[in-house]
């Protein structure tokens, strides 16, 4: 058996055809695979996303803890007026934040 031309290019045609078959079939693999990838993407960033607000959150819980140590202080040394009007609304708030937690 010789090889001629029409079998090299027999040959090549049926290769060239397994190719664009192969590809065909891995492009919508990965076509189907991408929600999956973007899915787990998303809910990696929702939980870094919750984590830094609950970071965010416990800083401005310290923050506001301090404040009204200095407004007391300040009370304690004789400043009224804004300072008591103060003290009472972020201690409403904080107490209104306490119970809206425990639900």
């Amino acid at each position: 058996m010789y090889i001629t031309t029409d079998t090299i290019i027999t040959a090549a045609t049926l290769i060239g055809a397994l190719g664009v078959i192969g590809g065909t079939i891995v492009a919508i693999y990965k076509f189907y695979q991408k929600p999956a990838k973007l899915e787990k993407k998303l809910e990696n960033l929702q939980k870094t996303h919750d984590e830094d607000i609950r970071k965010i959150n416990e800083e401005q819980c310290l923050a506001t803890y301090g404040l009204l140590a200095c407004l007391k202080g300040l009370k304690e040394q004789g400043c009224n007026g804004p300072v008591t009007e103060a003290i009472n609304k972020i201690e409403k708030h904080l107490n209104k934040q306490a119970h809206d937690m425990e639900e």
